[in-house]
């Protein structure tokens, strides 16, 4: 199925609004809280480069009016020595029962490559402030996948949970520099925290110059699953697939409905798509140039 976006305009470019948002507004999505507001969660960078979940108010019909920027970020690095303790970078919410779980990715700088990513999950409680229930990450490097996972997009139905995340594949020198090369996987669980990996591939590299995929946004209407998603060759760019059953996956990047603007914040890069759906219409929201540094982007579908 094709598709067609209309860009609204840009929403939010974040520059030293505090000392933990000194950069970048990456990797959002989207929360209804009520009527037309909805609060836009991003991952912002501090001074040092470390990663913080954060989000802001957002009136969807007026959307270049942002209300406010959260007082204090959703989830902050985690403590020395932890997956997280580099940055943690929020990924997706997914709601079952009275619980609503954030699941993020948290990372690690390194020595031989430039950083290790991995998964993890925080919940809302009472406060309605969200709390990591492990210190630990509950998707990590195995025997089978022995470099990282990152960027999880959860759904749950009836029960079943599925799970569509990046796996990175290996590292390879490129001018002397390490450089990865990842796709997305699927996995399974039963209560959203205890995973099966079985190594299946839902979207795979198209050819040997396409190194990164990831992201993964999907939506279910019936028996008709659809991914949006990030692919780089050279530069990032949108794709989109189909699927009957949310596990194997046709790839249809030609009818993804959206690219790089001729000019402006979007015009090198576009990436990090995120689709939902409220008052009868479909949007997205994604980031542009730099991963992020530019701010973030809403479209929708015509």
């Amino acid at each position: 199925m094709s598709h067609s976006w209309k860009k609204i305009g840009r929403l939010l470019e974040i520059s030293n609004q505090k000392d933990w948002a000194v950069s970048h507004s990456a990797v959002p999505f989207a929360e209804h809280v009520s009527d037309d507001i909805f609060k836009v969660y991003f991952t912002t960078r501090d001074a040092w480069n470390r990663s913080h979940t954060a989000y802001a108010l957002m009136d969807i019909t007026r959307p270049s009016k942002t209300l406010n920027i959260g007082e204090n970020p959703v989830l902050a690095p985690g403590r020395l020595g932890t997956f997280d303790d580099s940055g943690a970078m929020g990924c997706w919410l997914t709601t079952a029962g009275e619980n609503t779980y954030l699941y993020y990715q948290g990372w690690n700088l390194g020595v031989t490559v430039p950083f290790r990513n991995s998964i993890g999950v925080a919940v809302r409680r009472d406060t309605g402030q969200f709390e990591r229930l492990f210190e630990g990450p509950i998707l990590d490097r195995t025997a089978r996948e022995p470099h990282f996972t990152a960027t999880p997009c959860v759904l749950e139905e009836n029960g079943r949970w599925n799970m569509w995340y990046l796996s990175c594949v290996g590292w390879e020198l490129e001018a002397g520099k390490p450089k990865h090369r990842y796709h997305i996987k699927h996995a399974s669980s039963s209560n959203g925290l205890d995973w099966d990996r079985s190594g299946h591939i839902s979207i795979d590299f198209k050819n040997d110059s396409e190194y990164a995929i990831s992201r993964p946004s999907v939506t279910k209407a019936g028996d008709a699953w659809k991914m949006w998603y990030s692919f780089r060759g050279y530069r990032y760019r949108i794709g989109y697939a189909e699927s009957d059953n949310g596990i194997d996956w046709e790839r249809m990047d030609d009818h993804a409905g959206i690219n790089v603007a001729e000019t402006g914040w979007d015009s090198d890069m576009i990436e990090y798509p995120f689709v939902f759906h409220h008052g009868g219409a479909t949007y997205m929201l994604y980031n542009g140039n730099d991963y992020g540094r530019t701010g973030i982007g809403l479209a929708i579908l015509e």
